[in-house]
């Protein structure tokens, strides 16, 4: 990767300062967009003309198996290895040319929380911050104040020798924010965290996409997390998009209509699924074990499915209605290919 041009620095040497403030991407543009994107490795090609856009402030939930090619497509966009094929503007930089300046801006999570074992928690995230040319009061603040928040307020000087995966995960979260980074690349994490700092990391990821205007892409393993949390969607395989786009638009776009389920308190029978079957606007009906689901034109025609049940003396102890999103949208595209 070709290196930034240096400059000779005047005596005595300047304190390192924060980075100045970033111009970020035109109004309007991508925080993320990618062309035909692919790097090989000896073993095959690990991502595979890869077109990809982001919008600002989005959180992009970016999927697929193991071996997918998830992890070489974070470490193309942040500009730590470089494409044999295609192109990426990241921030309005290119991540080839501008790598280092690209990473001032960015902060990265990865599956391996990769904390110096002989360093405490703290110094964990001042040396980081060093190495950015970030240092000061405001700096040594800003890092007590993620490690409280990620309960390790009370571990800060201790070495991370010690600490237990999820204790480890915090840290290494914490300092990804050090920084204030505009763009979130997080991989699994909440791999390791209990329930309660899961909800934190959760809600934080939120805050920073809807109200602080950052940008996150998110790799994870957990379906439901990402279900509530991405705008948009990506799944990968083999290094190739199998699908992108909006979870809902293309849930909907395999399943129209509404997901109906009914608890009859047992499995229908196929009298009463060819009963709903036949009723207006129903596409489709199926048992299950506590009684049925369905497929209908619209919310406004639920009333009637219940309806047709309820009048031959049947008991309905509940009635829901199902959203496809995210989930489903995965392990449907995967099915499509097994």
């Amino acid at each position: 990767m070709p290196s930034p041009p240096s400059h000779v620095a005047p005596h005595p040497a300047p304190r390192p300062t924060p980075h100045p403030a970033p111009t970020g991407p035109a109004a309007g543009e991508p925080a993320i967009s990618c062309r035909g994107l692919t790097r090989h490795f000896p073993g095959g090609t690990a991502v595979d003309h890869v077109d990809l856009d982001v919008a600002a402030g989005s959180v992009l939930a970016l999927l697929g198996h193991n071996g997918a090619g998830k992890t070489t497509t974070i470490r193309l966009l942040d500009g730590v290895l470089a494409p044999h094929d295609g192109s990426a503007t990241v921030l309005g930089l290119d991540p080839v040319r501008d790598g280092t300046a690209l990473r001032r801006r960015t902060g990265v999570l990865t599956e391996n929380a990769g904390l110096d074992d002989r360093l405490t928690a703290r110094e964990n995230l001042l040396a980081t911050a060093a190495i950015r040319g970030l240092r000061g009061p405001s700096v040594q603040r800003r890092a007590t104040d993620l490690l409280d928040r990620f309960g390790m307020g009370a571990h800060a000087d201790q070495l991370c020798r010690g600490f237990s995966t999820g204790q480890r995960r915090r840290v290494a979260i914490a300092r990804s924010l050090l920084h204030d980074p505009e763009l979130l690349f997080l991989d699994e994490p909440t791999s390791g965290l209990d329930p309660a700092a899961t909800l934190d990391v959760l809600a934080l990821i939120a805050e920073l996409a809807r109200e602080r205007g950052r940008t996150v892409v998110l790799c994870t393993h957990h379906l439901e997390e990402a279900g509530e949390l991405a705008d948009t969607m990506v799944v990968l395989e083999q290094g190739r998009v199998l699908v992108a786009g909006r979870p809902a638009e293309l849930a909907a776009a395999r399943w129209p209509g509404v997901g109906v389920t009914v608890d009859l308190g047992r499995p229908a029978t196929a009298t009463e699924l060819e009963l709903v079957a036949h009723l207006p606007r129903v596409t489709w009906a199926t048992a299950t074990p506590e009684g049925l689901e369905a497929s209908v034109a619209g919310r406004d025609d639920v009333p009637a499915l219940v309806a047709a049940l309820a009048a031959g003396d049947r008991s309905v102890f509940g009635v829901a209605t199902r959203t496809r999103g995210l989930v489903d949208v995965y392990f449907d595209v995967h099915e499509g290919r097994s």
